[in-house]
């Protein structure tokens, strides 16, 4: 069963932190450009959903591995909290720009700073826990 969860675990890893870095990257391109906006925007739709299988499965595979470090537990918790920030306050706005046609207008700049944030936090979170996992796993 360890060998499993563990399994799980690094599937969830790839599957969210792949997701993330694609949509993270293409939303740092889009601060500047209408085309990477667009993208962006676009892309979302299928990163999102992506990113929550990531987390699931990753949350799956950690209840059931027992070497599992217990901090690892807060960065699960950050990572829930951004992706409900992101999923059902920052998605919305941009499926409601999407539909107004507005796909191509580069966001707001205070929304921006709203996502830049979401970003750091999603980078360390990911990232750190995913490390902290590695560097824990037997």
């Amino acid at each position: 069963m360890e060998n499993l969860s563990g399994f799980i675990l690094i599937i969830g890893y790839i599957v969210g932190l792949g997701s993330v870095t694609v949509i993270d990257t293409l939303g740092f391109l889009g601060r500047k450009s209408s085309y990477w906006t667009e993208t962006t925007i676009r892309t979302h739709q299928v990163t999102k959903p992506l990113i929550w299988v990531g987390l699931f499965l990753i949350l799956t595979g950690s209840y059931f591995y027992k070497n599992l470090n217990p901090n690892l537990i807060y960065f699960y918790i950050v990572l829930i909290l951004n992706g409900i920030f992101l999923s059902f306050y920052v998605s919305p706005i941009l499926l409601e720009r999407e539909k107004k046609g507005k796909i191509k207008e580069i966001l707001p700049s205070s929304l921006q700073n709203k996502i830049f944030v979401s970003f750091i936090i999603s980078f360390l979170s990911w990232w750190g826990s995913l490390l902290l996992f590695l560097y824990n796993a037997k």
